[in-house]
């Protein structure tokens, strides 16, 4: 049944159907407006857009997929902060000959990924659209903390990430040049692993900064150097590059790093510490920070690509 059959309602009723309450949900979908406990007194709040053609293809991805890739996008913003995710809202703009089971997955999708953070779908919109549009706003919670932002970073800090990179980056590649193996990279594009409880962790370890790479290592961790003021530098050896990655890399002609250090998609947070910070095992340190300005790689400038730019051509 196509989208325009089942109607706005019962498309609405549908996907409300398949959505679970997380524990911070006091009202959620059926009102004009949902409620969601801030017990905090704050709310964290950030949000983003996916559109078909642009941020997803539907020939690579499935619903779920693409539902999975559109919460944690948002969700991944919330944990930069320093905050545990609590809700979601999601706007839904759908050409009316879209299958209406395509939205269930979808919907599949983004409760599956809320719920890995204790969070939940709690309301949104629809609308016909030409474009397949998703635009999901998350909000977040404190905990009593502190938001840790992008210009805290002093010299002589430590810069670590928290998940993997690189993955995602690859596995759009491989897509690309019109593969579909190895499946653990094109599946890293598909969903992301993102270590949400990361981000309130380190805000309690003492994060002078913290951001979400969606867009490429480099160009995000350069955000941290430009609004703390400092220079960065990153440590291509301290990067675990699996044997599917080198391989791959290999059989395409590329450079690996070249997805480590400028590939978007896999939404690991990166974050400055003091330095003697002993990190937990969801952290690694990959870089230092230094009195300066910009982003290097082993102490020299990098030259090729920083990552993803959405009006340019990538």
């Amino acid at each position: 049944m196509s989208i325009a059959e089942s109607g706005e309602f019962g498309l609405i009723g549908r996907i409300v159907s398949r959505l679970d309450s997380g524990t911070a949900t006091i009202l959620g979908p059926g009102d004009d407006a949902a409620v969601v406990r801030a017990a905090d007194g704050r709310v964290v709040a950030s949000t983003d857009v996916l559109v078909e053609g642009r941020h997803f293809r539907r020939d690579w991805c499935g619903p779920i997929d693409v539902g999975h890739r559109a919460a944690a996008a948002n969700l991944a913003d919330i944990a930069a902060m320093g905050a545990t995710p609590t809700a979601l809202l999601v706007a839904l703009c759908v050409p009316p000959t879209l299958d209406s089971a395509w939205a269930e997955g979808l919907a599949d999708g983004l409760t599956a990924e809320a719920a890995l953070c204790g969070a939940a779908v709690v309301g949104g919109d629809t609308s016909s659209s030409p474009t397949l549009t998703i635009a999901v706003t998350a909000l977040g919670d404190l905990g009593g903390r502190e938001p840790v932002r992008r210009n805290g970073a002093q010299p002589g800090d430590i810069l670590a990430l928290s998940g993997r990179i690189g993955y995602a980056a690859a596995g759009y590649t491989i897509l690309s040049r019109g593969f579909r193996t190895p499946k653990m990279l094109v599946e890293a594009y598909r969903r992301p692993e993102i270590r949400y409880a990361a981000g309130p962790e380190a805000a309690r370890l003492g994060a002078t900064s913290m951001i979400d790479v969606s867009d490429g290592l480099l160009q995000d961790v350069g955000h941290l150097s430009t609004a703390s003021l400092v220079g960065i530098d990153i440590r291509t050896e301290a990067f675990d590059m699996p044997d599917q990655m080198r391989d791959t890399a290999t059989a395409l002609g590329l450079d690996p790093y070249q997805w480590v250090l400028a590939g978007g998609d896999d939404h690991p947070l990166a974050a400055t510490f003091p330095a003697g910070t002993r990190l937990p095992a969801d952290w690694r340190e990959i870089g230092s920070v230094h009195d300066g300005s910009g982003v290097t790689v082993d102490r020299k400038p990098w030259s090729g690509p920083l990552g993803w730019d959405h009006f340019k051509v990538n």
